[in-house]
């Protein structure tokens, strides 16, 4: 689960609508400086990725690397 510490790690997610009322899964990364950021993912990309991390919620996705989102 655990993501190697040169790259940035998913701190949690939530659900949340997008522009267009669909909804959108929102992603807090941390980078190995510190920096955080969020991310927008449409709802096919957020299932692939809680899929990926092997998730059964939206916590299941903490620890891991922001890499799984490109994984199917």
């Amino acid at each position: 689960m655990s993501a190697d510490r040169f790259e940035a790690v998913i701190l949690d997610a939530h659900i949340a609508p997008g522009h267009d009322g669909a909804a959108e899964l929102m992603v807090r990364l941390r980078y190995p400086n510190g920096a955080e950021q969020i991310i927008s993912l449409e709802a096919d990309i957020g299932f692939r990725l809680m899929r990926s991390c092997g998730a059964a919620d939206l916590s299941g996705l903490a620890g891991h690397s922001w890499r799984r989102m490109m994984s199917d």
